[in-house]
């Protein structure tokens, strides 16, 4: 006659041999201090993988800040030169504001932000704040296109900053 070693679910005995009355029953699978002790190591597994990806990410966010503050610096370094010769001639500010601007806008471009300022084109919330509407004038002007655009939104698809404030051109009758 051959033996089955027969196994039960953790925690449940596994059945008696026939003629086995004053055997003890045979614990099959772990008990329950090993299965608590499993839990404690896994818990505390658990809580050093959030300190860890905690840690991880306040790194890449002093990362990313850095790299934000380093494309600003020849911005800032500019200012400095502009504001070192402004008394010399006033025309220059006017041209080192609009050098500075470039600079800007090439940063915000280089970060993944480009200038969103278009007239002329259809409106979309996705895109498009209205902050106002106006009279269609002139054969170019179509209703419910941009007429003009207040303030340029930043970004575009998921990666908007913000919206373009814009005034939209009203339908006929409408």
């Amino acid at each position: 006659m051959t033996e089955e070693r027969v196994t039960a679910p953790a925690g449940r005995m596994a059945p008696r041999e026939p003629g086995d009355a004053d055997a003890a029953p045979e614990p099959v699978g772990p008990t329950a201090a090993e299965l608590e002790d499993r839990w404690r190591r896994t818990a505390a597994d658990l809580e050093n993988l959030r300190k860890r990806c905690a840690r991880e990410i306040g790194r890449e966010r002093m990362a990313e800040r850095e790299v934000v503050a380093t494309a600003f610096l020849p911005v800032l370094d500019s200012i400095d030169r502009a504001l070192t010769h402004a008394g010399s001639d006033p025309r220059s500010i006017v041209e080192g504001v609009r050098a500075l601007r470039e600079q800007a806008l090439a940063v915000m471009t280089g970060l993944g932000y480009s200038r969103e300022d278009e007239t002329g084109v259809p409106f979309d919330p996705a895109r498009h704040e209205v902050v106002g509407v106006v009279e269609a004038g002139g054969e170019k002007a179509r209703p419910g296109w941009v007429a003009e655009v207040v303030r340029p939104g930043y970004g575009s698809g998921e990666r908007q900053l913000r919206p373009a404030a814009v005034t939209v051109v009203r339908a006929p009758g409408g």
